[in-house]
C-alpha cells in the first residue's frame, strides 16, 4: 500500500485505507449514535408520560442532531489522544469525550430552539440589548436542559456510551 497516496489515511493501528472508508465510518458512527440518543430520549419519554407530549418531533430531532454533530468532531479527537495508551485510558477519554460532546451539542442546540423562539421579542441584532438578551436567553436554555432534558439520556444512552466506548477502546492500538 502506498501511504504517501493523498487518498489513503494512516489510522491508528498504522494501517492503510482510503479516505472514502474513513468518510464513511464517521459518517455512518454519526448516524449511528445519533439514532441511539433519539431512541434514548424516546425510550425515557414512553417510560416517563407514554409519548404523551407535543414536542416529540422536534425533541427527538434535537437528540439526533446533539448525537450525530458531535460524533465526527469528538471521535477522531478521541482517537488521536488515544494511540498508544492502556485501553481503560481509551475508554476513559472515549467515555468522557461522547458523553460531554454530545451532551453539549444537545444543549447547545436546545438553546438555539429556544433562542429562535424568543427572538421575535429581542431587540435589534447586534445591539447591546440584544447581545444580554442573547446570552442570557441561551443560559436560561441550557439551564433548562440540565435540569429537564439530561434525564433523556438515561435509560437507554448511558448502556450506548458504556457498550460504544468500550468499542471504539478496542478497536484503536
Amino acid at each position: 500500500m502506498d501511504q504517501t497516496n493523498p487518498t489513503n489515511v494512516i489510522t491508528a493501528t498504522g494501517r492503510t485505507r482510503s479516505v472514502a472508508s474513513h468518510c464513511l465510518e464517521i459518517f455512518a458512527g454519526a448516524i449511528g449514535w445519533g439514532a441511539a440518543m433519539a431512541a434514548s430520549a424516546l425510550a425515557a419519554l414512553y417510560l416517563r408520560n407514554g409519548l404523551l407530549t407535543s414536542h416529540l418531533t422536534a425533541l427527538m430531532l434535537v437528540y439526533f442532531f446533539g448525537g450525530a454533530l458531535a460524533w465526527p468532531v469528538l471521535v477522531p479527537l478521541a482517537r488521536r489522544f488515544t494511540r498508544r495508551r492502556p485501553i481503560s485510558a481509551r475508554f476513559a477519554a472515549f467515555f468522557l469525550a461522547l458523553s460531554i460532546g454530545t451532551v453539549a451539542m444537545t444543549a447547545f442546540l436546545f438553546a438555539m430552539d429556544y433562542r429562535w423562539f424568543y427572538s421575535r421579542w429581542h431587540a435589534p441584532f447586534g445591539s447591546l440589548i440584544w447581545t444580554f438578551q442573547f446570552l442570557f436567553t441561551g443560559a436560561s436554555a441550557v439551564y433548562q436542559f440540565a435540569v429537564l432534558g439530561l434525564i433523556l439520556f438515561m435509560p437507554l444512552g448511558l448502556l450506548c456510551l458504556i457498550v460504544v466506548s468500550a468499542y471504539l477502546a478496542r478497536q484503536v492500538r
